[in-house]
């Protein structure tokens, strides 16, 4: 008589069948509104221009830019979060551009609230590297080091110049003590307590940023290691995150996403606010020359990623493919 018992008797396969069992039995799915698109508007320029570290992705013009703001509407994407890149010659010590009402950043938000209203949430990158002529995020010292306080008074400035743009949500990327404190006071202060804040609670001190420092026009000398986390910590960030909290950030975001989905599982864990990740020029970047090369499936490796990263806790993702892969999604 021929005897079963050495065969399993469960056998996980079983959900693994065919496609549609594994779409009904998916653990994580990923929606159109989970993404935010990342966009850059250039002052001065009268047709897009490519970023060549970033295949794909451009400087907009006012009207491209537009343009992308609808689609991504069209797409079912959450929001846009603009990032300002002014003439050279409008960079200085101060990085004034930035509390311009007159500068790129500001004329983009503006354009963009016109384009959408409300349909899409129109985010606004608060921080100074963009458009200081030394490339840090912050107003230097004598010397030549990032001074913290000094740079929150520009911060608050900042804030309530982009809120009376028509942002509907400030993300202030700078890694400065107290930021969120003094933004949200800022904010209040003018009566905008209807505008939120992204904090940046955990951006650490990333090789992956290189690409974006074409994207921005960055004119940085040294690094950001005096202010951007250290990659080897994790208890720094928990702590960051207690901090904004504390402070009055509305949702909190790690950046980047992929080398970090640790401390996003931390993060995701211990708050009961929305968590964001944003998937950083690098991120992208790799993917994109890896599948030029014909050494990776694109779609596969996007949608892969995407996935860890909602899977490890991120509610939204901040992600240069968010257009695009909100049009592919089975929803």
């Amino acid at each position: 008589m021929t005897t079963y018992g050495s065969f399993p008797g469960t056998r996980p396969r079983r959900l693994r069948t065919t496609p549609a069992m594994r779409r009904m039995v998916a653990e994580t799915r990923l929606h159109p509104a989970d993404l935010i698109l990342p966009a850059f508007i250039r002052e001065g320029v009268t047709e897009p221009v490519p970023i060549e570290a970033m295949p794909g992705v451009v400087q907009h013009t006012r009207d491209t830019l537009k343009k992308a703001a609808a689609e991504a509407v069209a797409a079912g994407v959450s929001g846009i979060m603009l990032f300002g890149v002014p003439e050279e010659s409008k960079k200085d010590a101060l990085g004034t551009a930035g509390t311009d009402p007159d500068g790129i950043l500001q004329v983009a938000l503006r354009d963009v609230r016109a384009e959408v209203g409300d349909e899409l949430l129109v985010m606004s990158d608060l921080c100074l590297d963009e458009t200081t002529d030394h490339g840090h995020c912050g107003v230097l010292d004598g010397q030549g080091r990032v001074d913290n306080d000094a740079t929150l008074e520009r911060y608050a400035e900042m804030a309530q110049v982009q809120a009376d743009a028509g942002a509907h949500v400030v993300g202030p990327s700078g890694m400065m003590d107290g930021q969120i404190g003094v933004i949200r006071d800022a904010l209040d202060q003018i009566g905008r307590e209807d505008i939120a804040i992204l904090a940046y609670t955990a951006k650490y001190a990333s090789a992956f940023y290189g690409p974006f420092r074409e994207a921005v026009g960055s004119s940085l000398r040294g690094d950001r290691k005096t202010y951007q986390q250290d990659p080897a910590n994790v208890r720094e960030s928990m702590r960051e995150l207690a901090l904004d909290l504390e402070e009055g950030a509305d949702l909190v975001m790690v950046k980047p996403a992929g080398p970090y989905l640790d401390i996003l599982a931390k993060v995701a864990d211990a708050v009961d606010v929305p968590v964001a990740a944003y998937q950083i020029s690098g991120e992208y970047s790799m993917i994109e020359a890896a599948a030029e090369k014909g050494w990776i499936d694109r779609d596969r490796a996007i949608l892969e990623t995407l996935t860890g990263i909602k899977r490890a806790g991120a509610q939204n993702i901040l992600t240069y493919w968010a257009t695009e892969f909100a049009r592919k999604l089975d929803v």
